[in-house]
């Protein structure tokens, strides 16, 4: 599969794609998996290139990150998919009211026809293919945008698509923001788009003037809280896990954690020992961009007075920072973790709300009624108890955020349903009592109007 790289191959790739569709607007359960076992296999087969790949673009990621991150969670993305398509697309069956009666009611999932997906570059295979898992599900042709910045795994999912798929079911794009504004801007009947806020408010910008239904996963600040009681050692090893994973650029990486200022020791104390035996040595920080920026965050952190405690291998801990400080203003894609102590449960719950509404929220700890308490009276996209992370690897739980950190929902068949329309059908059958209420109007209508309004 060649890679689109000029607007005039983008055009003809989005034409070609949605004449297709529509000449082709269901396609049956056995393509769709045939489709998704394709990709399945494909990717299976080229684990070793992808990990080279992923390494090179990066300037140095650990292979179990990459096989793990990346390569399982899509491979179970398409293989959940596979078995579940038949049952997703078997029509719903809802209720008639016994006024409307006899009649049947149901909803019919139908593609909706191209979906477009921009994909970022921290995870660059693994948030490119799984939303086109949930879109070949539904029934759609793909147009990918992969990252710019990651070209040799964007060759690669060009590659594994090309043997997967027919040519008339997916194209790739390669090229940098204008292609990026360029593709937003495409009428497309689904756009799924990774990445910041920043950036999201412009994609969400570019498809208005098309009306194209967007799903945003985006990012924002995710807390991670350790509650009064839980232990500290335990919740230091998911924490730091979750954290340094790729050198912390993970949209639902924990981005700070709050501690009873009672178990801060404790939990600084194993979180510096998890690090040293998690991450001897650590995935790269993206970029000259990435490295400069992390080191502005913790050189901004040490002019204000904030101790900066060195963990190892380039992660840091930054205790106690003030509130204006940008890595507690802004998400830190950096394996940088704030460590905020708390005197009381309320004002633990106060500091969260007060922040953005963010992708995911990690809670710790025993006490069931502490742990309803702030279930109930936060909002995230996700939450994980007792864990970190892990949400994102469970395809029958939807994925998606709120507010800033996004809008819509995929994984299985949320995902599924986010690139299916769902459609409403009525069929009417048998005698047809409500002709009754219809003109002209007589005294059983005001009967009968009383009998089903009340009054």
């Amino acid at each position: 599969m060649a890679l689109l790289t000029d607007d005039q191959a983008l055009d003809q790739a989005f034409t070609s794609l949605r004449h297709a569709s529509r000449a082709d607007p269901y396609p049956g359960v056995e393509t769709r998996k045939a489709a998704l076992r394709g990709v399945e296999t494909a990717l299976a087969r080229r684990k070793d290139a992808v990990v080279a790949a992923v390494d090179k673009d990066f300037g140095g990621r650990l292979r179990h990150e990459t096989l793990f991150a990346e390569i399982y969670v899509t491979i179970e993305a398409f293989r959940h998919a596979r078995r579940h398509v038949k049952s997703w697309m078997t029509p719903r069956r809802r209720s008639v009211p016994l006024t409307l009666a006899p009649g049947r009611a149901w909803v019919q999932p139908q593609p909706v026809g191209l979906v477009g997906v921009i994909a970022p570059w921290n995870y660059p295979l693994m948030l490119a293919l799984t939303p086109v898992a949930g879109a070949l599900a539904a029934g759609n042709r793909v147009l990918l945008k992969p990252s710019e910045l990651t070209p040799s795994v964007t060759a690669l999912i060009a590659e594994i698509l090309d043997e997967a798929l027919p040519p008339d079911w997916a194209a790739v794009a390669l090229g940098g923001p204008e292609m990026g504004h360029r593709f937003a801007g495409l009428p497309f009947d689904h756009l799924l788009f990774t990445g910041s806020t920043r950036v999201g408010r412009s994609v969400m910008a570019a498809a208005a003037p098309n009306l194209t239904p967007v799903t945003l996963e985006l990012g924002g600040k995710s807390p991670a809280l350790i509650l009064p009681g839980a232990d500290p050692a335990a919740a230091a090893a998911d924490i730091a896990y979750g954290k340094f994973t790729n050198a912390g650029q993970t949209c639902v990486a924990p981005d700070y954690v709050l501690v009873p200022r009672g178990e801060m020791q404790p939990f600084l104390s194993a979180l510096e020992k998890k690090v040293a035996g998690y991450f001897p040595e650590m995935s790269a920080v993206f970029g000259e961009r990435g490295k400069s920026r992390a080191a502005s965050l913790l050189e901004e952190a040490r002019k204000a007075g904030a101790e900066v405690r060195d963990l190892g291998s380039g992660a840091a801990a930054v205790i106690d920072p003030p509130a204006s400080l940008t890595l507690m203003q802004e998400e830190i894609f950096a394996p940088i973790l704030p460590v905020i102590p708390y005197d009381g449960l309320d004002q633990a719950l106060a500091i969260v709300r007060d922040q953005p509404r963010p992708l995911a929220f990690y809670l710790f700890g025993k006490d069931r009624g502490m742990i309803e308490r702030t279930l109930l009276s936060t909002l995230s996209g996700g939450v994980v108890i007792n864990d970190t992370l892990i949400h994102v690897a469970i395809e029958d739980l939807p994925f998606g955020g709120i507010g800033p950190s996004g809008m819509g929902r995929y994984h299985g068949r949320e995902g599924f349903d986010a690139f299916s329309h769902l459609r409403a059908v009525f069929e009417r059958s048998g005698p047809r009592l409500d002709r009754l209420i219809r003109p002209p109007l007589k005294g059983l209508h005001e009967r009968l109007a009383r009998l089903l309004i009340g009054g």
